[in-house]
């Protein structure tokens, strides 16, 4: 059963009619989590804002569990959780009191649902009485969780919910919503990281509002269809300049210590060393590579 569905959705801003969306289309089935894939400006956020009810599409259609997001959106409000990119609670209120304020919006109270809450608040509850502008930022993103889930909903947006937070707190997000996955409830999220994209049930890569790819991470990275090395060198960057100008090279980019490489014919490690060399490169080393969502995100890019 679809939960979200996306149809033809695009968005532009301002007289000069920038694009964010670009004719966006995608399904959300229930209980699944969704990860909208991309860099910063390239939609994810204004996907968000419409499927939130908070912003309209120029064209195209959305619903909410069968609720039109333009018709229906009183009703859609009561049965979403939306956790902006941006710290959005009350800074001068307590954790407690800014949990009971969100509680009282939707009619329910803390205890009602605590339990849907209660792996996430015994986290922050030792600091209910603290401002929540002096929580620190993963303490942060745990209270603008638990407010957004305080009323039960049926589908959870969390717009790029790790930016700027440790890699512990990370990793203790992400196990939250795979616990959260368990109670049935959708969960979409945004993220830049692309090794959050594995985390994920499906995912859809984003770039310049355009939908590239819609898949599970696995059947995504079985499906580059390239042979990819991995070439360290004592030099990056007179690596990647020659490696740029290697005759038989389809793809090349840094990738941590090593560049990713590709060959546009037959792969022949010999001759890619050969040629290196004659170039003055040193101590080169060059190896198959694992493919990683980052790849296919870049060769769809290409």
């Amino acid at each position: 059963m679809e939960s979200v569905v996306v149809k033809n959705i695009t968005k532009t801003y301002g007289k000069e009619k920038k694009v964010a969306v670009n004719d966006a289309s995608f399904s959300v089935n229930k209980g699944e989590l969704f990860g909208l894939i991309g860099p910063d400006g390239a939609g994810k956020t204004s996907i968000f804002r419409i499927l939130t009810t908070v912003l309209l599409a120029d064209s195209g259609s959305a619903s909410i569990d069968g609720l039109d997001v333009v018709k229906e959106f009183k009703s859609i409000r009561n049965t979403i959780g939306y956790m902006p990119g941006k710290f959005s609670l009350y800074q001068d209120l307590t954790v407690e009191e800014n949990l009971n304020f969100f509680a009282t919006l939707f009619g329910t109270t803390i205890e009602e649902n605590y339990n849907l809450i209660k792996d996430i608040y015994v986290q922050i509850e030792p600091f209910k009485t603290r401002r929540a502008g002096k929580l620190s930022g993963g303490m942060k993103q745990k209270l603008a969780l638990c407010c957004a889930l305080i009323h039960k909903p049926n589908v959870l947006f969390l717009d790029e919910p790790t930016t700027g937070v440790d890699p512990v707190s990370r990793k203790e997000f992400w196990e939250m919503l795979q616990k959260l996955k368990k109670q049935d409830i959708t969960i979409i999220v945004s993220t830049p990281y692309m090794d959050e994209a594995n985390l994920c049930d499906r995912i859809a890569l984003i770039q310049d509002g355009k939908i590239l790819s819609i898949d599970s991470p696995k059947n995504i990275i079985q499906n580059y269809p390239d042979a990819l090395f991995a070439v360290k060198a004592d030099n990056m960057y007179s690596l990647l300049k020659a490696l740029a100008i290697y005759p038989n090279r389809l793809m090349s980019y840094a990738f941590g210590e090593f560049a990713h490489f590709s060959f546009k014919e037959n792969p022949d490690k010999a001759d890619l060393l050969q040629f290196l060399e004659t170039k003055g490169i040193k101590n080169i080393e060059i190896k198959e590579a694992a493919v990683t969502i980052e790849d296919s995100f870049i060769k769809l890019l290409s």
